[in-house]
């Protein structure tokens, strides 16, 4: 099996969450969320596509970062937007 290597991993870096607590935007607004992503890049926390309204990928799409993780307790892995895919 051959593995791909994403061009985007460049992007990531050792974050802290920004708002450990929640999807900052949702705290801010009072919104809901269902699932929670940190940003690889700069340690935003949004909440996810399942999610009303979306911030992580909104977040992505307007600073240009490319890769999440999950932010949910006992889940491991990560997320590319461009790309569409787990890297």
């Amino acid at each position: 099996m051959t593995t791909i290597q994403d061009p985007h991993l460049s992007a990531i870096r050792d974050v802290e969450p920004a708002t450990p607590q929640g999807c900052g935007e949702c705290l801010r607004t009072g919104g809901r969320w269902v699932h929670l992503r940190l940003c690889l890049t700069c340690g935003n926390v949004g909440c996810c596509d399942s999610s009303p309204a979306r911030h992580a990928s909104a977040h992505a799409v307007e600073h240009g970062h490319p890769i999440v993780r999950s932010f949910e307790p006992g889940e491991d892995w990560r997320w590319c937007y461009v790309d569409e895919a787990y890297v």
